[in-house]
């Protein structure tokens, strides 16, 4: 039996987990779903390998340029803050089909694009499909997924996501090989984005809607028929007791708003974490080799083919980091990671500066960069990237942690746009050596912020650490050890 608590009382004993049908099903639904985790990926890892045919097709400088990649981050800002709150109007299963209608048409623009101004308006409504999915279907999956799986589940959007970038680079670089000399080779790169696109549509077809919202729109009857296609009958109906317990507290949630985070010093410290890391975590400056990658590489010394297939390298150390932490986030401490990854982030942005600078243009400096690059890559994919977006979902209080999502992944958003935009005019400007200087310290200052700032919160429980923030003990007791009676807020 498994039990769950909430403010000291105990809840519901929910039968163990049992293998059947119902598993199979529920693994169906995931990998549906998840293709709005590889659309994410794909459209915006595909830009990588198109951009010097975009240059040479749509006469780019470097400020058209950096404008049009930012503009699907615009999009994906506008998607975040508002679709999560379509989906809870309207339904998770709608919301996603729409968005892959969305991903469809915004995608097949993009292809027939005329104009880089075309372009850049097509890639915004891309980017609020692709903001609409990284909010609505995690949340698909976490209220679909059984309590004992349910970080794995909504993990395998995370691991979808980087898949969908490995599979652009990879694509762009066969399309990029066999038909680069042709100017407009960008847009074949492009166009497969529609087929995922279709497959989500057609999947959705086939799955059920949450039975969390259906409970929360007063359609119980309809939510345990789909929880009994997930999950055992015992299992399906003491989970809906379960949930019913949870709603009063989802209300309570719901009703925050931004001004609740600034009431008392303790959030205001939570939400200045917060922030922090979003911040910290675009500010590595993964998105510029995930955007710019290719681009980066030929400044380096490889040829356009041979920079497009270089860059896969990139790709597949950003799936195969991410496995590895998937396996090692909950037995090493967060803040212990967050240290390590700024740390080596600065160090490879360091040395990609150095090597540009100092090594003499040709085959070593652009394999010493390469390699570089996949280690910096590697660092943060393994590190920093699901970190912080695993540590935004839990220093928030239950009440008040939907506002304070939204908020900090809004900034991240925000962040990203303004890292994406910058890169090819810093480039330009001073140079990729410089540019790479200024990633360096940047991360530097965010190594200081870690250790400076972000407290330990692996071992503790999302009401543990709630209580903590709240007494001042997180930053003073070590995790899964009680916090002294009389503990003051620090």
């Amino acid at each position: 039996m498994v039990t769950h608590t909430s403010g000291g009382a105990q809840r519901v004993a929910l039968p163990a987990l049992v293998s059947g049908p119902h598993t199979k099903r529920l693994g169906t639904v995931a990998v549906i779903a998840t293709f709005g985790g590889l659309l994410f990926g794909y459209d915006t890892g595909v830009i990588n390998g198109a951009l010097t045919s975009m240059e040479k097709s749509l006469g780019l400088t470097p400020t058209s340029e950096g404008i049009m990649v930012a503009a699907i981050l615009v999009g994906a800002a506008v998607g975040a803050f508002f679709i999560g709150r379509i989906s809870d109007a309207f339904g998770r299963k709608p919301t996603i089909n729409t968005l892959a209608v969305l991903f469809f048409f915004a995608a097949l623009a993009c292809v027939l694009a005329p104009t880089w101004e075309f372009l850049t308006g097509a890639r915004f409504f891309l980017g609020i499909a692709v903001g609409g999915a990284s909010v609505t279907v995690p949340v698909f999956l976490a209220e679909l997924a059984p309590t004992e799986q349910r970080g794995g589940l909504v993990s395998r959007n995370e691991l979808m996501i980087v898949s969908g970038q490995l599979a652009a680079f990879a694509i762009n670089a066969v399309i990029g090989s066999v038909w680069g000399e042709h100017d407009n080779v960008w847009r074949s790169m492009l166009s497969v984005a529609v087929l995922p696109a279709i497959a989500l549509f057609i999947g959705m077809m086939r799955v059920p809607e949450s039975p969390r919202w259906l409970i929360a729109k007063g359609r119980d009857d309809d939510a345990l028929n789909v929880l009994e296609q997930i999950r055992s009958h015992d299992r399906a109906v003491a989970e809906m007791a379960e949930v019913r317990e949870l709603a009063e507290e989802e209300k309570e949630a719901k009703s925050a708003r931004i001004a609740d985070l600034l009431a008392e010093p303790w959030l205001r410290k939570i939400l200045f974490i917060g922030i922090g890391l979003a911040i910290a975590q675009q500010l590595t400056g993964i998105n510029s080799i995930m955007y710019y990658g290719t681009k980066v590489l030929e400044e380096s010394g490889f040829s356009q083919q041979g920079a497009l297939i270089a860059n896969v390298g990139a790709g597949v150390i950003a799936v195969v980091a991410m496995l590895v932490a998937l396996r090692i986030i909950n037995r090493v401490g967060r803040r212990t990671m967050l240290i390590f990854g700024f740390a080596g982030v600065a160090l490879f942005h360091l040395l990609i500066g150095l090597s540009s600078l100092l090594l003499p243009q040709g085959t070593v400096r652009a394999v010493v960069v390469l390699v570089f690059v996949i280690c910096f890559v590697g660092t943060m994919q393994g590190t920093i990237g699901p970190l912080v977006w695993l540590m935004l979902s839990e220093i928030f209080p239950l009440r008040l942690r939907g506002v304070g999502m939204g908020l900090t992944v809004l900034i991240l958003w925000l962040t990203n746009f303004l890292v994406s935009l910058l890169f090819p005019i810093l480039v330009a400007g001073i140079g990729i050596s410089t540019t790479f200087f200024v990633f360096a310290v940047l991360n530097a200052a965010s190594l200081v912020f870690a250790v400076t700032r972000v407290p330990e919160t692996n071992g503790r429980s999302l009401e543990q650490l709630e209580e903590d923030f709240s007494t001042g003990a997180i930053y003073t007791v070590k995790s899964g050890t009680p916090a002294p009676k009389g503990t003051t807020t620090a």
